[in-house]
């Protein structure tokens, strides 16, 4: 590989981990200006952290009735970008492991089903649940249920590639389990017709998105690292 690829290999890892921080920036401030109201009770005025899910940010209209404009438009670009990092990085990763036939088959096997992932959150982005509820339910779902097996597939790579530190590999192990246990919550946990169950959902949701943003973020940052490492 050149030196020219390595760097832009290296920029790809930047980028990817500055959408990992826009998420949490924008959705954070998308959260301030949400009207109000939730799943339980549509009267509640402004954003629960715990009884609203991060997707009510992008409704057209609020639980409330209110107008969501600017916390759809920030939830819009922060989930688009979210979605476009993991393809970037997906395509980039992949390149680490392409030197022994099993590395070329499980990166490329991992990269093509975390690109469909990365895509699928990007059809998120796309489907305010309050207009298209269906079709988001499902981006969602294929969403989480590919992440992991990317994860896996990756994980089990690293382990097998004697020059990538294994710890990367057991990151992405360890968040594959989480992301199989959120699926589990979501199929078969507690519904939200419950404000028990509507929390549990919640929060449930909460810790895996920024456990995804997370991991991401450190695969992101010790990838670039090793590509800067390559070029000296």
């Amino acid at each position: 590989m050149t030196r020219t690829s390595r760097d832009a290999r290296g920029r790809v890892f930047s980028l990817v981990m500055i959408g990992c921080a826009l998420f949490v920036a924008l959705t954070t401030v998308a959260m301030l200006f949400y009207r109000g109201g939730t799943y339980a009770d549509p009267s509640a005025e402004g954003y629960s952290f715990f009884a609203n899910f991060f997707s009510e940010l992008g409704l057209t209209v609020t639980r409330a009735g209110e107008p969501n404009t600017v916390s759809a438009v920030l939830w819009f670009v922060a989930m688009s970008a979210a979605g476009a990092g993991l393809v970037l990085f997906f395509i980039a990763f992949r390149q680490f492991f392409t030197s022994s036939r099993w590395g070329w088959l499980l990166s490329g096997l991992g990269s093509l089903v975390g690109i469909f992932s990365g895509i699928c959150f990007v059809g998120v982005a796309l489907t305010p649940a309050n207009l298209y509820l269906g079709a988001h339910g499902r981006f969602v779902l294929w969403a989480f249920q590919a992440f992991p097996v990317a994860a896996v597939l990756y994980g089990v790579a690293i382990l097998r590639e004697p020059a990538y530190p294994n710890r990367y590999g057991w990151v992405f192990l360890g968040f594959a389990v989480l992301l199989v246990l959120y699926v589990a919550l979501m199929l078969t946990g507690p519904g939200r017709d419950s404000f028990q169950g509507l929390v549990i959902q919640v929060v449930g949701q909460k810790i895996i998105v920024y456990a995804s943003l997370l991991t991401i973020f450190i695969e992101a940052h010790g990838a670039k690292r090793i590509a800067q490492s390559e070029r000296e």
